[in-house]
């Protein structure tokens, strides 16, 4: 499973909706995901103790039920992400990117030659393994990836056209929890600077030829917004959150029905 169905549904001005992971470790997350209707798993490395091999399993299963694997690796300087692509990963999502010359990064470690410096290793998930001749392989795999970067910050915000440009860039990811810690208002998600901020990336990413996602949005009212704004990749909430959310209710139903 490629970037492919993620695209598809984003040029086709639907939304793509994910489920972060920072919990479970089995690819049955998956299949969870894909049961609960999202359109991919957003594993998060940036605030877990998640390790490649946990990336790796979530991913094969994701392979065989048709979710894509975006990864939120730890840094743009993370050095696991070649490795993590190579493993059959549909995208890598660049937390905190502020500048152009970081943006350029992110491409340039994710695609490959001429636009990045992506090393060609062969034997690839998206094929089965099975050898492809390099000039079949390398702009499949291109075309598979997607490179999204995430801007959580007044300084990225204010970097906000440079960033969007670079070539190679898919999505331009509004981060909205970082974002107000930023600004002084943590927690308000309801502060008029988040909403303009999301029409601001809708507005930049658009006349770049990019996407416009979004996360750190706490609830459905706030999401849908976002939606109607115009973001079309977007994270619901994370696997520990929907299971203590999920066994709280349940056990206070359950008190007060006996």
């Amino acid at each position: 499973m490629s970037a492919a169905p993620i695209l598809d549904r984003m040029r086709a001005g639907r939304p793509a909706i994910g489920l972060t992971v920072r919990l479970t470790r089995s690819g049955e997350i998956a299949r969870v995901a894909r049961a609960s209707g999202h359109d991919f798993v957003r594993v998060d490395l940036q605030h877990s103790l998640l390790g490649a091999e946990a990336v790796g399993h979530i991913t094969q299963t994701a392979l065989g039920c048709g979710i894509a694997t975006l990864v939120r690796v730890r840094s743009v300087t993370d050095p696991d992400v070649p490795a993590l692509l190579d493993a059959g990963v549909s995208g890598i999502v660049f937390p905190d990117v502020e500048t152009e010359e970081q943006a350029r990064h992110c491409v340039r470690v994710c695609r490959f030659a001429p636009l990045g410096g992506r090393s060609y290793g062969g034997g690839y998930p998206l094929f089965d393994y099975r050898p492809v001749p390099p000039a079949e392989a390398l702009p499949a795999l291109d075309a598979a990836t997607l490179v999204v970067c995430m801007v959580e910050s007044v300084r990225g915000l204010a970097n906000l056209e440079r960033i969007a440009a670079v070539p190679g860039v898919d999505v331009i990811h509004l981060g909205v929890s970082d974002l107000l810690m930023s600004i002084g208002h943590a927690g308000e998600t309801g502060h008029p600077a988040v909403a303009a901020a999301i029409d601001r990336v809708v507005e930049v990413a658009t006349a770049h030829g990019r996407y416009a996602g979004c996360g750190g949005s706490p609830t459905v009212a706030h999401q849908a917004e976002a939606i109607r704004r115009g973001v079309r990749l977007l994270t619901t909430r994370n696997d520990l959150n929907f299971l203590v959310d999920g066994a709280t209710a349940w056990a206070d139903a359950l008190r007060a029905a006996s």
